[in-house]
């Protein structure tokens, strides 16, 4: 270079089509004495499209890092991880423009994509610093160890300066030669997605994740700031993940809609769609950024493929079928089972998952005392679009299998299970990425979820998860399919609990009666709808045609589960409760006084049923006037829900409450009010202040009080 008689600039660079994540950069190393570094494709520029209109939220990390530089200490590596888009590269390059603008530092940007990439690049950074044509030759030969030629003469560099070591997404190419060194005289500073410490040893870490809500929704606004309201702009935000290059693009898109701009509220609604990865691409049109690392659609393909060419296909595999759950944290015990069989073998399960955390592609993260798995749900949609449609099947028919297994296959009732909870966004998620082949199998799984919700407690997880999964299912298998209506029955009995009683009726009324038209009378899915909707006709009063439903429940469920099925002794222990005292006495033949026996007979002592029949055996006797008896059997319930299920479980406070009464009625007003007073408190925690059952126990306390 320093040889040309015509001061020219002389090409030492190819051009290269890098893989990984990268497009294409050339170097020109320009060595005319006194000329201005550089060129638009020289090391001492960045390369990459543009830089972001302004850097939000990474004041914490810039700090850090402006400091460290700013001091000089050198000898210092940095590697800014996180998943494709997340804006390490935009950290870099803010930082860059920083130092060589304000503190006059040499800049060196070098794209470490991959081997061929990573060596043009750090030849040029020593062509930069003053490497002779000749060693040049040598080290692009062979003759010479290149890295010892590049780190050379940036260990004698006049100037101080900052190495960026761009998109190592594969570091193993930098022990190759040892390219990655430090040196008294500059910082080395490298973006990947590799998130694993082993590849970086002594240096120091920063993940890089996505946006606040706030910041994102600038993003958006420092983009297309006509184009809606901060609100609107967070709610868009919030779909995209708060993802930097999702908002980006979305906001390049935005920004450039002459003829018939959009609102950030149409933007939002058409993401919803099929088509929703695609449009986020389209602002890649907008700003000019057609390579595959601005494309959120392309981006994550690339690593993908680099899988399939390091001989892990599982990765890719895996990845596929965390894209049919949603994007939130999945228990890693889902996957911990035989059933993912069908996708990828289960002992490669755990290199599988340790390749999408090394990619920066999903991280662990610790939800509810679970130890989960997580991925952003950009991802997981862009993942979803491109998956081959011979995949499909078996990926559908694993997600199901691997939810399935996840759920307790005979929900019982039991205090908050978090782990439950964990599953409530995953049931819908499959839901609507299945086909019709699987979608009757899918229901069946997030129903039997609803009802292990219901059974601890948690109501509102309840309706909400028998509810969408009855409005995705109805789609392939029809509004009248056996499977939606029982969906949409568990949804009415959590309203009941939530003390929503004219929407309980309302749905249970409705799909009962579809039920006995489709099914008949007797069908135990009719008898299950008209179970609940006795109870909500019971707390609306309506007490005769309550009974009536409960009879039919109990006749019902007889004829088609036996005697002995715990539901038809769940249906009998009901008219325990319902009955006035005189009917309660001679009904069957006065046995029904005795179900608390039989039950413990059938189903043993600690079984849920058995322990409603003697609660609801306790109220017969409190209003038979029989207080010792009722006393001393609801107290011994009061203590076994308690003991089995927790102070705070539902049914607790009935049985707390009853006790409440069996004292007042034996004359200890001091313990009865104390007790009430502790049923109310609790249920205004639970349910809230207006909540039917909150109101009755506190008229109830108000009761007990003079005057």
């Amino acid at each position: 270079m320093t040889g040309g008689t015509d001061g020219h600039a002389e090409d030492h660079g190819r051009v290269y089509q890098s893989r990984g994540d990268q497009h294409i950069t050339e170097h020109h190393h320009y060595r005319s004495e006194g000329a201005e570094h550089g060129g638009p494709d020289s090391v001492r520029r960045p390369a990459v499209g543009r830089c972001p209109v302004a850097l939000r939220d990474r004041g914490e990390v810039m700090e850090r890092l402006r400091e460290s530089v700013g001091a000089e200490r050198g000898g210092r590596v940095y590697v800014l991880y996180g998943m494709g888009g997340s804006g390490k590269t935009a950290v870099a390059c803010a930082l860059f423009d920083e130092v060589t603008g304000d503190q006059g530092r040499v800049g060196l940007w070098v794209n470490a994509a991959d081997r061929a990439s990573l060596r043009a690049g750090m030849l040029a950074v020593a062509a930069d610093r003053g490497a002779a044509d000749g060693e040049l030759l040598a080290a692009r030969n062979g003759l010479r160890p290149a890295a010892d030629l590049v780190w050379r003469y940036l260990d004698r560099s006049a100037e101080p300066w900052l190495l960026v070591l761009d998109n190592t997404d594969e570091p193993e190419i930098l022990r190759d030669g040892n390219w990655l060194r430090t040196s008294p005289r500059g910082t080395v500073l490298v973006t990947t997605r590799r998130a694993a410490a082993r590849w970086w040893p002594g240096a120091e870490l920063q993940h890089i994740g996505v946006l606040p809500r706030e910041d994102a929704a600038l993003v958006l606004r420092d983009l297309a700031p006509h184009s809606g309201t901060p609100e609107q702009a967070a709610r868009v935000a919030d779909r995209l993940g708060r993802l930097p290059l999702a908002l980006t693009l979305a906001g390049g898109f935005l920004s450039h809609q002459v003829i018939d701009p959009w609102t950030m509220d149409a933007y939002g609604d058409q993401l919803d769609g099929d088509e929703g990865v695609r449009l986020i691409d389209r602002g890649a049109e907008a700003l000019s950024q057609a390579d595959p690392r601005h494309l959120v659609g392309l981006t994550w393909q690339l690593t993908l493929d680099a899988f399939e060419e390091r001989g892990l296909p599982e990765a890719a595999a895996l990845l596929r079928l965390l894209a049919r759950f949603a994007a939130e944290p999945l228990p890693l015990a889902v996957l911990n089972h035989a059933g993912i069989g069908a996708v990828l073998p289960r002992a490669r399960t755990e290199t599988a998952l340790r390749a999408l955390l090394d990619q920066s592609l999903s991280e662990l993260v610790d939800a509810e005392g679970t130890r989960c798995v997580q991925s952003h749900g950009i991802l997981l949609d862009s993942v979803s679009a491109a998956t081959p449609a011979d995949l499909v099947p078996a990926l559908d028919t694993t997600a199901v299998r691997l939810l399935d297994a996840a759920v307790p296959a005979a929900p019982d009732a039991g205090p908050h299970d978090p782990r439950l909870r964990l599953l409530v966004p995953h049931a819908p998620a499959v839901l609507r990425h299945i086909g019709v082949a699987s979608a009757a199998e899918a229901l069946a799984v997030a129903t039997r979820l609803a009802v292990a919700l219901h059974r601890t407690g948690d109501y509102l997880s309840a309706r909400e998860t028998a509810r969408t999964a009855a409005d995705l299912a109805r789609r392939h298998l029809g509004a009248d399919h056996r499977m939606v209506l029982a969906a949409r029955s568990r949804a009415g009995r959590a309203l009941f609990r939530l003390g929503r009683y004219a929407e309980a009726e309302a749905e249970l009324r409705a799909v009962r009666d579809i039920q006995e038209r489709l099914f008949g009378a007797g069908d135990p899915d009719t008898a299950d709808s008209c179970y609940g909707l006795q109870l909500v006709l019971a707390n609306l009063g309506r007490r005769e045609e309550a009974v009536a439903l409960l009879r039919d429940t109990v006749a019902g469920r007889r004829s088609a589960l036996g005697p002995a099925h715990p539901l038809t002794l769940r249906a009998r222990a009901g008219l325990l409760e319902m009955l006035p005292a005189a009917d309660v006495v001679t009904e069957e033949g006065g046995a029904l006084l005795a179900l608390p026996s039989e039950c413990e007979r059938l189903l043993g002592p600690d079984h849920t049923v058995t322990l409603g029949a003697r609660h609801n055996h306790a109220w017969a006797l409190y209003l038979l006037g029989r207080f010792e008896e009722a006393d001393r059997g609801i107290r011994q319930v009061a203590e076994a829900y308690v003991r089995r299920f927790g102070p705070e479980y539902p049914v607790v406070l009935p049985a707390r409450q009853l006790l409440s009464r069996t004292r007042a009625a034996l004359g200890h007003m001091a313990e009865a009010t104390a007790l009430m007073t502790d049923v109310v408190e609790r249920r205004e925690r639970g349910l809230g202040p207006i909540h039917p059952f909150t109101v009755a126990s506190r008229r109830l306390l108000d009761s007990y009080r003079p005057g």
